[in-house]
């Protein structure tokens, strides 16, 4: 993957991550936009579109605040406890309608680029939900974060998506690093395997299990496969967030495996939690 470097030149960020963020945000602020009522249940979700737009707006707040080096604890990282930080936010914070909602979910994912660039190389890895990451990680988390529920919201609204080949690429830094910390230790117990994963015309990793460890590599394996999976790059982000059942995926023809052992491409999936 390209990437580009800040003027100072302190660190990189991945070609594209900063406009596919500012899209992106503004994408899901023109739905929630032209939602004629937040009160519509969003599919497959406890939420309203409100509840999602307003979770959007208080998420996008929370990681501008940790890009700009500020502690915000928000649960251990276990679903269970980021689902109730989620509820214990929305709680509190009552705003529902569309028009404010729209513009914090832009302006808060303007804040966080902001914070971003004003960022020393030299400070503290920001420590997120999901563990300390650098802000390059950070800023695909974000992305990653918004395109979900962007999907969800686009879903609830029977609206095209905005997740695309190019996106899935952009959050890639993101889903590899936080893959082992995701890792369901009841479903690795046991296994020990070596996958190939390939995302069609886009990136390809490693993911090794052994004794219960979890290691993720970049990149095309040296070593051969036990069991190799190529997915079409829509398909594996919707899999990975838990948004798309993986057998429908199959069913679609945007899932292939093979190998010596090709049974174990559908226990994949199950082997993570979705963040």
């Amino acid at each position: 993957m390209h990437t580009t470097v800040r003027q100072d030149g302190s660190w990189p960020l991945p070609e594209g991550l900063v406009e596919a963020i500012r899209d992106t945000a503004e994408e899901i602020a023109a739905l929630v936009r032209d939602a004629g009522d937040t009160a519509l249940a969003v599919p497959g979700s406890e939420w309203t579109v409100g509840e999602a737009a307003a979770h959007l707006a208080l998420a996008n707040e929370l990681m501008a605040d940790l890009a700009a080096g500020r502690e915000r604890p928000y649960g251990d990282g276990t679903p269970e406890s980021l689902a109730g930080a989620n509820a214990a936010s929305l709680t509190v914070y009552a705003e529902r309608r569309a028009e404010p909602l729209a513009g914090m979910i832009t302006e808060r994912a303007e804040a966080f680029l902001d914070a971003l660039s004003r960022a020393s190389a030299d400070g503290p890895a920001p420590v997120t939900p999901l563990g300390p990451m650098n802000r390059s990680v950070l800023a695909s988390y974000l992305l990653t974060h918004m395109l979900g529920h962007g999907y969800d919201l686009a879903r609830a609204l029977k609206r095209p998506h905005m997740i695309d080949r190019a996106r899935v690429g952009l959050c890639m830094p993101f889903m590899l690093s936080v893959m082992p910390r995701v890792a369901n230790p009841a479903a690795t117990a046991g296994l020990t395997a070596r996958y190939h994963i390939r995302l069609r015309g886009g990136e390809a990793f490693a993911v090794s299990l052994a004794e219960g460890a979890v290691r993720v590599t970049p990149g095309a394996p040296a070593e051969r496969a036990a069991c190799t999976i190529l997915l079409d790059p829509v398909a594996f982000l919707l899999i990975a967030l838990g948004r798309l059942n993986p057998w429908r995926a199959i069913a679609q023809g945007k899932v292939f495996a093979w190998g010596p052992r090709p049974w174990l491409a559908p226990r994949f999936p199950t082997l993570f939690t979705a963040p």
